[in-house]
C-alpha cells in the first residue's frame, strides 16, 4: 500500500484536522502531512487538488481521496485491524461510534462561541446558557463512559480509541476558555491532553504564527 497522505489546516485552529492527526499519530501509523492554512476568510487555500468538498481534513489512501473526519477514521480503522481503535466490546463499540456521531453534528453552540484556538487564552470568554448545556452533555458523556468502560485505563473505554481522538479538540476548548469541570471530566481532560500526539499537535500550534481573522472572534 502507497503511504498514506493527510492533508490538514492550521493545527491552531482546525479541531476537524486535529481528530484524524491525533488518531493516526497516537496509533503510531505512519502518514505524510500535507499541511496546508486557512486564508482570512477562513477557507482552504491549496486544497482543490485533494477534496471534493474544499475542506479539510482528506486522507489519501492509494491516491483516493477520504474526506470528513468520521470517514477518515472509520478507514482508518479498517485499514488497520489491529491497532483496535474502536473498542472491542460490541456495546462499547456502538457507544464510541453514537459520541462521534454527536460530536461531529452536535454541540453547535459550543463550537461556535468558543472556537479552537490553541495558541489562546480567553478565560470565560464565549460562555452562555447554552454553550453551558453543551458542556454538560459533554461532561455527561465522559463520565458515563468512563464509569462503564474505562476501568483499565484513563481514556473513554479503557485504552485510546476513536472517541479519544475526536473528544481532544474539545479538552483544548476547554483549556482555552478556563472551562470549570467536574474532578472526573477534568481526570480525563488532563489524560487527554497529556496523549504524546495531543500534546505535539498542541506544540506545532502553538508555533505557527498565521492569525485568521475568521476563527478570532475575541482578538
Amino acid at each position: 500500500m502507497k503511504p498514506l497522505k493527510l492533508a490538514i489546516a492550521n493545527k491552531n485552529y482546525s479541531s476537524w484536522s486535529m481528530r484524524p492527526w491525533v488518531l493516526l499519530t497516537q496509533a503510531g501509523i505512519a502518514f505524510e502531512e500535507i499541511q496546508l492554512r486557512f486564508s482570512d476568510e477562513g477557507k482552504v487555500e491549496g486544497i482543490e487538488p485533494y477534496s471534493p468538498t474544499r475542506q479539510v481534513p482528506v486522507l489519501m489512501v492509494e491516491d483516493e481521496p477520504v474526506w470528513d473526519s468520521l470517514a477518515i477514521c472509520e478507514a482508518v480503522a479498517e485499514l488497520f485491524p489491529r491497532k483496535q481503535l474502536w473498542p472491542a466490546d460490541a456495546r462499547a463499540r456502538q457507544i464510541a461510534r453514537s459520541i462521534c456521531a454527536e460530536m461531529h453534528t452536535g454541540f453547535r453552540s459550543l463550537r461556535s462561541a468558543m472556537p479552537v484556538n490553541i495558541r489562546a487564552s480567553l478565560p470565560g470568554r464565549g460562555m452562555s446558557p447554552a454553550v453551558q448545556r453543551d458542556i454538560d452533555r459533554i461532561v455527561e458523556i465522559w463520565q458515563s463512559c468512563r464509569a462503564r468502560f474505562g476501568s483499565s485505563g484513563e481514556l473513554l473505554f479503557g485504552q485510546f480509541t476513536v472517541a479519544d481522538a475526536y473528544y481532544a479538540p474539545v479538552a483544548t476548548r476547554f483549556l482555552t476558555y478556563a472551562v470549570t469541570l467536574p474532578p472526573a471530566a477534568q481526570r480525563y481532560a488532563d489524560a487527554l491532553l497529556e496523549l504524546p500526539a495531543v500534546r505535539e499537535w498542541m506544540a506545532q500550534a502553538r508555533r505557527e504564527t498565521e492569525f485568521v481573522r475568521a476563527d478570532e472572534p475575541y482578538a
